[in-house]
């Protein structure tokens, strides 16, 4: 590895959250020399609680992740607070800047550095996001079931969330924003689901005392609701780090995002991605399971890439 860098390690990973800590404890496990750097920009920040990871269920993010720390600390894995600005190809491994001037070395990446939910510009909406403005029912329908339920619809998949809203509530109504005409289809399930479908544009969100109450329309009307689901009308990758690498991207209805393949590696050999940096619907649970998978993958190729460069070394005969 070169000399430029201070430190060098077996694997780095690049993002602290769920599915990065899971890499790095299984790569602790297998005896790896592993760094794990955290911006510290969880995309769940803004909530209170996650919820269905099993055993877990309900517990505050910021602690799942304190937990997890203290869990990788007991196999020697090294947790820094910092920023990368960039990785690139040093000799058989890689050399990982930080935004503090570090450099170091690594035999292996894995970025699991998430994504950032680009919000429409609806007054409210950023302000009370995470709190009764969410975006996912599997996340926070049990939570707020049976409440009137509001829905902005997003412009490319106008009824999809609100048809999937009516299991938690019978009172939802779907707000068509800035979406085009209904499909015929889409106007028959929501009929059939008995969703009401307001048409206007959406100026933003009554509040008051600190609690949401409605969604106000451009035409003046304010439409009582509780509760207002809302998907983002683009889904940011954190993925400066892989198009450095010119790791392969992927298009998608949300945007585009890096392809992996059913271990998380990458189009660049010895770089592995996971969590929500590979795609949108990476939850807790998945991106534990999906840094897991990484991780044992890493730990089964260094360990042979090793016993081959010591069997070539041994004499022949």
């Amino acid at each position: 590895m070169n000399s430029r860098t201070n430190e060098t390690y077996d694997a780095v990973v690049i993002g602290g959250g769920a599915a990065g800590l899971s890499a790095a404890l299984i790569m602790g496990r297998s005896r790896l020399r592993t760094l794990v750097v955290d911006a510290g920009e969880p995309r769940n920040a803004p909530a209170a609680h996650m919820h269905g990871v099993l055993s877990r269920d309900g517990m505050n993010p910021a602690e799942y992740l304190a937990s997890g720390r203290r869990e990788l600390a007991v196999y020697g894995v090294e947790v820094r607070d910092g920023v990368v600005t960039g990785a690139a190809a040093d000799g058989d491994g890689f050399l990982v800047a930080l935004a503090d001037g570090t450099r170091v070395g690594a035999r292996r990446l894995v970025v699991t550095t998430g994504l950032v939910d680009e919000l429409p510009d609806i007054d409210g909406v950023a302000e009370r996001w995470g709190r009764d403005v969410i975006h996912c029912p599997y996340c926070h329908g049990w939570e707020v079931r049976d409440l009137p339920f509001g829905v902005i619809a997003h412009p490319t998949m106008p009824a999809h969330q609100a048809l999937m809203l009516s299991r938690w509530s019978r009172d939802v109504t779907l707000f068509l924003h800035t979406a085009g005409q209904l499909s015929a289809r889409d106007a028959a399930l929501l009929d059939a689901a008995g969703i009401e479908v307001v048409a206007g544009e959406v100026a933003g969100l009554a509040v008051e005392g600190d609690r949401l109450t409605g969604v106000r329309l451009a035409d003046g009307r304010t439409v009582p609701r509780s509760v207002v689901f809302v998907g983002a009308r683009r889904l940011a990758a954190r993925d400066g780090v892989l198009r450095g690498l010119g790791a392969e991207l992927r298009e998608t209805p949300l945007g585009e995002f890096v392809a992996v393949d059913g271990t998380g590696r990458t189009s660049v050999p010895g770089v592995w991605a996971a969590g929500n940096v590979t795609g949108p619907q990476e939850q807790v649970v998945n991106a534990v399971s999906r840094g897991y998978r990484a991780g044992v993958a890493i730990s089964n190729e260094l360990l042979f890439e090793d016993l081959e460069a010591a069997a070539a070394r041994r004499p022949a005969g």
